[in-house]
């Protein structure tokens, strides 16, 4: 299989988030972003658009009925920055944590300038 996207992490916002998890929902994140990496078409159950944010996407997980978000965006055609993520509580994305997303994502096109 042919990698159709790139997959880039930016500081160590993702990974922090990424080693707090349990082993099942580090394989259950693993198995998502092999999906973003590999997929032509994303089906938006793994990754959506964040309203009134241009640019900022989420990877959606979901274990064991624990549901998990990984902000994210594109550049350069194929790469998904990976930024950070959290579990979800409530059914609408927390304002504190798209606000979180949007700060690193300016710092991550600030640091390309």
């Amino acid at each position: 299989m042919e990698v159709v996207r790139r997959v880039k992490v930016f500081r160590s916002y993702y990974k922090e988030f990424y080693v707090a998890q349990t082993d099942a929902v580090r394989e259950k994140i693993d198995q998502v972003i092999e999906l973003v990496k590999y997929s032509e078409i994303i089906p938006a159950v793994y990754l959506r658009k964040i309203i009134n944010v241009p640019g900022l996407y989420e990877i959606r997980v979901r274990n064991a009925g624990n549901i998990y978000r990984i902000f994210c965006c594109f550049d350069e055609g194929c790469f998904v920055i990976l930024f950070h993520g959290f579990h979800k509580q409530s059914q609408k994305t927390p304002s504190s944590e798209i606000k979180k997303a949007k700060r690193i994502m300016k710092e991550y096109f600030d640091t390309k300038r």
